[in-house]
């Protein structure tokens, strides 16, 4: 049996003549680029979300660079946020010459600990600008929290917040995995001055390519990333700003206006898909070999962008799932502070224990809403039996 990790396919199925009509619709209308659909979309996004405003972005890494730009990072300020996620979370705020301060993950959940973004923070000295920080650079303002919500699940977003209005620090939500996942009874993405989805192909709202979407309260900051995607420019030609070219396409919005309608309904099919796993691993006796994914008690809807365990002999187990034709993935191999392009910021290897481990261990099985019931029972079979054999 094959078992691909995401299987996008099964998905354009059942959408199919929903997303070749809208596509025909774009492409007759000869305008391609931030049109009446992305309009439409914004405004949906908006209100499911339960925000003021939403601006399309190109993708998601845009929609990081662009709320790093609108908070007015200066060269040299310092942004905490986690190593154990994906690149582009701390690379916006390297690329407009921010420093990015790393802080350790929970080990239940992966997301950023607030404990340990306090313990930054309390070492600080707090001046009348900010608190500044000694780091491997030198002494350092920060100005930002940036946590992830990683795998489909909210970070402790009430300690978060917390911290950030005890030293008056502006919170970038990167809920890119995560869209319609509460913490609290309340989304992701909507805590914080800003937030920020990834329409990649791989998440839970997904187009045929790159797009994302920078969602705010805050009027200003609306404004800012409206003109900063378009270069700069309050009208054509006339620029207030240095921005950048990053708009959302017509024909990807056009498609995610399609799957926003479905959005609620695949995440509750990943839940039962996720409680699934959970059921069938029990049963397996596998819970000395594996670790099932926690759920912390007031992350009130975990949307499972992803359903990662922590595994034994995690690389042997990957190899053997190939074999078996078994799609997994490892997220994250290495952590952010140990990448080769970072070795600037003076990070080494122990720094971050918790995160350190998680990388040795995690692996990503097959999840999205189509998994069948054989085919679950398939990849816990598999996985049984590997460690049987040992």
């Amino acid at each position: 049996m094959q078992v691909p990790q995401l299987d996008l396919k099964r998905e354009y199925e059942l959408i199919k003549d929903q997303l070749l009509k809208k596509a025909e619709e774009v492409l007759a209308s000869g305008r391609y680029i931030l049109g009446p659909h992305v309009e439409e979309l914004e405004k949906k996004i908006a209100e499911y979300t339960g925000t003021r405003h939403a601006k399309g972005v190109a993708s998601g890494s845009d929609a990081l660079l662009l709320s790093m730009m609108a908070i007015g990072l200066k060269r040299g300020e310092g942004v905490i946020t986690t190593p154990f996620t994906f690149f582009a979370t701390a690379s916006a705020a390297y690329r407009v010459g921010g420093i990015p301060v790393f802080a350790d993950i929970d080990e239940k959940t992966f997301n950023i600990s607030p404990d340990s973004i306090l313990n930054i923070l309390e070492k600080g000295e707090v001046q009348e600008d900010g608190t500044r920080i000694k780091h491997h650079t030198g002494y350092i303002k920060i100005r930002a929290i940036v946590p992830v919500h990683l795998f489909g699940q909210a970070a402790e977003m009430d300690k978060i917040t917390e911290i950030a209005r005890k030293y008056n620090l502006k919170v970038i939500e990167d809920a890119a995995q995560s869209i319609g996942a509460e913490f609290g009874g309340k989304k992701v993405g909507t805590f914080g001055n800003l937030g920020i989805y990834s329409f990649f192909p791989t998440k839970n709202l997904g187009t045929a390519g790159d797009g994302g979407m920078v969602v705010t309260n805050d009027e200003k900051l609306d404004y800012l990333i409206k003109i900063l995607r378009v270069h700069g420019a309050e009208k054509k030609y006339f620029h207030t700003y240095v921005g950048v070219n990053s708009r959302l396409d017509e024909l990807h919005a056009a498609f995610l206006l399609v799957k926003l309608n479905y959005l609620d309904k695949w995440s509750n099919e990943r839940e039962k898909r996720a409680q699934r796993y959970i059921s069938l691993f029990k049963e397996a006796g596998l819970l000395e070999q594996i670790q099932l994914p926690y759920v912390h008690p007031k992350s009130t809807r975990h949307v499972w962008n992803q359903f990662v365990i922590r595994a034994k002999k995690r690389d042997g187990l990957k190899n053997y799932l190939k074999e078996k034709g078994i799609g997994t993935n490892i997220y994250y191999p290495l952590g952010l502070h140990l990448q080769k392009c970072f070795v600037d910021l003076g990070y080494k290897e122990g720094d971050f224990p918790v995160t350190e481990k998680a990388t040795r261990e995690v692996l990503a099985l097959p999840m999205h809403p189509f998994l069948t019931e054989d085919e679950q029972s398939y990849v816990v079979e598999k996985i049984k039996e590997f460690y049987h054999a040992l």
